[in-house]
C-alpha cells in the first residue's frame, strides 16, 4: 500500500495515473482524474488517452488497456476499466477513501492545501462620504469579503481596504454649506465630539446642496473655494472634513457588521493627496505624463487594442485631479507601505474600461513592477423585472433597508414560539444575512442576479438556509452521541452514500483551490449545496446513531464530523454564519 504522502486524495491518484502513463512511454501533462460521469462504472474517470492517441496515431482503447494493466494490481483500486473508446474507469478501495477521510478530517482548514504566502491587498467596499450605503455597494462587500476569506485560508497576508471616496469637490460643497448652517462650527468646540449632524442629515443634506451648485455659478464658486481650503490645509476646514467622514464612517460600519465584512484599512482618497503633487511632477520629467488640449494625459491605447483606448486623464486643464490620478497615487502608496504581489479591486464591472487605464498607466509609471493587478469585476443586482434594483418609488434602495427586508422575510418563515425574542431576533438575522450572500455567490461574479428576499430565505432549494440548516443538522446529531457517550471511530467506507460522501469532501480543496485562483466563490456554493444534498442522502439511507454495530456507528459518526468540517469550512469562507438551531 502507498504511504499517501500526498496532500489530497485527488492528488494521490493523479500521481498514480502519472506513473502508469510515464511507466507506458507516454507524456504525463494533462492526466488527471475527475469524478465519474457513470458512478456505475467507477468513482473516477481519466480521459486524457483520447487527446494522446490523437497525436501518436494510436488506437485509444490500446492505449488505455496498457494503462489499465499498470493501474489493476495497484492496492488503490478494486476495479480499473476501460469504457467507450478509451475512457478508464476507477473504482477506489474502502482501505484508500478511509485512509484519505481520516487525513482530512484531522488535517487544519479541513484539507486547504497552502500557498507561498503572497501579500495581496484587496480593494473593496468603495463608499463615498455622507453617503449612506446602497445596493450597488452589496456584491463588492459580499464577494470582497469571501475573496478575503479564501486567500486568507490559502495562507496569503490579505489587507481589505474600503478606500472611501472622501476628498474633492464633494466635501468643499458639504464644508461650505456646514459653515452656512452651523456658524458655530467655523471655531473649535464640543461640537466636535457631539457634531449638530447625523448620517441621515448629511444624506439629505448632500444631494441638496450638490443641485444649488449645479444651478448656481456663484453657488459652486463658494464650494470650490472651500475645497481649495481644505486641500490647503485650512484648520476650520480640516475640522470639518474630519467630523463628516467619522460620522460617515460610523454609520457605514454597522452595514459591514452586518454583513461581518473585515477591513484592515479605512483609507480613502484623502489619504494620497499628498503624493499627487511628486507624483504628477515626476511623471511629466519622465515623459509618461504629457499635456494634451491643455490637460495632462498618459497614453495607454496599444496597437492590439480591438476597440480604442482612451488617454488616462491625470489632470484636467484646471488642473484639478480626478479619480484616476488618486487611483494611480493609491498604487503607488500600497506599493511603498505593503509591496504587494498582487492588488485586486473588486468592483462593477461596469468600471472596466477605467481599470483597464490606469492599470496600464501603473504600468507606464513603473510603478508595477512585481506586482499584479487585478479587476475583479461583477454583475448588477436586479429585482424582480430582471432590471436593476430600485425601491417602489424608483430610487436607489438604500443596503440596509435591502438587508432588513430578507431579515424581516426569515423572521417570518422561522417559528417564533421555539425560540426566545432575542434568540429568534438574531436566528432571523443570521438565516436572512445567510440568504443573501448564498443567493450572490452561487451566481458567477460577471452575471447580475435577482433579489428576491421570499425565495432567498428559503429552507428548499438552492438556498444559504438550506445548507446552514444541513450543518445544524449534524451538529446536532453529534451532540447527541456526545451526550449517549458515543464516540467515533474509523471512518469505514462500505455504502454508496458512504462513498459519495468521501469523494465529495476530498474535492473541496481543489474547489478552493479553482475558487481562488478564478477569483469565484461561486465554486464554493455550488459545492457546499451538493455536500449539503449529499450528507442528506446519506442520513436517509445509513443510520447513524442508529447503526447495526458499534463499529458501524462510530464510523458514521466520524465521516458525519468530516462532513460538517468541511460543510462549515466552505460556509464560512463565503462568510455565512452557522446559528447552534434552527
Amino acid at each position: 500500500m502507498p504511504s499517501h504522502t500526498e496532500a489530497t486524495l485527488f492528488a494521490h491518484i493523479d500521481r498514480l495515473l502519472a506513473d502508469a502513463f510515464a511507466a507506458c512511454g507516454l507524456d504525463t501533462d494533462g492526466v488527471r482524474a475527475v469524478p465519474a460521469q457513470r458512478p456505475d462504472l467507477g468513482d473516477l474517470q481519466c480521459n486524457a488517452v483520447m487527446a494522446l492517441a490523437g497525436r501518436l496515431r494510436r488506437a485509444p482503447r490500446q492505449l488505455a488497456d496498457e494503462i489499465v494493466a499498470r493501474l489493476a494490481p495497484l492496492e488503490d483500486f478494486t476495479e480499473v476499466s476501460v469504457a467507450g473508446p478509451g475512457f478508464i474507469n476507477l473504482r477506489l478501495s474502502n482501505h484508500v477513501l478511509s485512509t484519505f477521510a481520516a487525513a482530512q478530517a484531522s488535517a487544519p482548514h479541513a484539507g486547504i492545501q497552502q500557498q507561498s504566502a503572497e501579500t495581496i491587498v484587496i480593494d473593496f467596499g468603495g463608499p463615498n462620504v455622507a453617503k449612506p450605503l446602497h445596493v450597488g455597494h452589496l456584491r463588492s462587500l459580499v464577494l470582497g469579503e469571501s475573496l478575503r476569506r479564501i486567500l486568507t485560508a490559502q495562507g496569503h497576508h490579505v489587507i481589505g481596504d474600503v478606500h472611501l471616496g472622501d476628498w474633492g469637490l464633494q466635501m468643499g460643497m458639504l464644508i461650505s454649506e456646514a459653515l452656512v448652517l452651523w456658524p458655530d462650527m467655523a471655531e473649535d468646540g464640543p461640537w466636535r465630539a457631539n457634531p449638530p449632524f447625523d448620517m441621515q442629515t448629511l444624506q439629505d443634506l448632500y444631494p441638496r446642496v450638490a443641485a444649488a451648485c449645479k444651478a448656481d455659478p456663484a453657488r459652486m464658486a463658494l464650494a470650490r473655494a472651500a475645497t481649495a481650503e481644505l486641500q490647503a490645509g485650512s484648520a476650520r476646514h480640516m475640522r470639518i472634513w474630519e467630523v463628516v467622514r467619522r460620522v460617515s464612517l460610523d454609520a457605514q460600519a454597522r452595514d459591514f457588521a452586518t454583513l461581518d465584512a473585515h477591513f484592515d484599512e479605512l483609507l480613502g482618497e484623502s489619504h494620497v493627496q499628498p503624493l499627487i503633487p511628486g507624483m504628477i511632477a515626476d511623471l511629466v520629467a519622465r515623459g509618461v505624463a504629457v499635456r494634451s488640449d491643455g490637460a495632462l494625459v498618459i497614453e495607454v491605447a496599444r496597437d492590439d487594442d480591438e476597440s480604442p483606448m482612451p488617454p488616462l486623464l491625470l489632470e484636467k486643464s484646471d488642473g484639478a485631479a480626478l479619480y484616476a490620478t488618486t487611483d494611480l497615487a493609491t498604487i503607488l502608496d500600497r506599493r511603498q507601505r505593503h509591496h504587494p504581489s498582487r492588488i485586486v479591486y473588486v468592483v462593477d464591472q461596469r468600471q472596466s474600461l477605467h481599470f483597464a487605464q490606469v492599470f496600464r498607466a501603473a504600468q507606464a509609471a513603473g510603478f508595477t513592477e512585481g506586482i499584479t493587478l487585478v479587476h475583479v469585476g461583477f454583475g448588477t443586482v436586479n429585482g424582480v423585472d430582471g432590471k436593476p434594483y430600485k425601491t417602489r418609488d424608483g430610487g436607489v434602495a438604500q443596503l440596509r433597508d435591502l438587508l432588513a427586508d430578507a431579515i424581516d422575510k426569515a423572521r417570518v418563515r422561522q417559528n417564533g414560539d421555539a425560540f426566545p425574542e432575542d434568540e429568534a431576533a438574531a436566528l432571523a438575522a443570521a438565516i436572512g444575512i445567510a440568504a443573501v450572500k448564498f443567493a450572490d455567490l452561487s451566481t458567477y461574479r460577471t452575471s447580475g442576479y435577482v433579489f428576491d428576499a421570499e425565495r432567498m430565505v428559503s429552507f428548499e432549494g438552492r438556498t444559504g438556509p438550506y445548507v446552514q440548516y444541513a450543518c445544524v443538522r449534524i451538529a446536532s446529531i453529534l451532540e447527541k452521541a456526545r451526550r449517549d457517550g458515543v464516540v467515533a471511530g474509523a471512518i469505514d467506507v462500505r455504502e454508496r452514500t458512504e462513498r459519495e460522501l468521501v469523494l465529495l469532501c476530498a474535492r473541496f480543496p481543489d474547489v478552493v483551490a479553482s475558487s481562488a485562483s478564478r477569483y469565484a466563490p461561486n465554486e464554493i456554493a455550488d459545492f457546499a449545496y451538493e455536500l449539503a444534498q449529499a450528507f442528506s442522502r446519506f442520513y436517509a439511507e445509513c443510520p447513524v446513531l442508529a447503526a447495526s454495530n458499534a463499529d458501524e456507528r462510530g464510523s458514521r459518526l466520524a465521516l458525519s464530523s468530516l462532513t460538517l468540517g468541511v460543510l462549515g469550512k466552505a460556509l464560512d469562507l463565503l462568510g455565512i454564519r452557522v446559528p447552534e438551531r434552527m
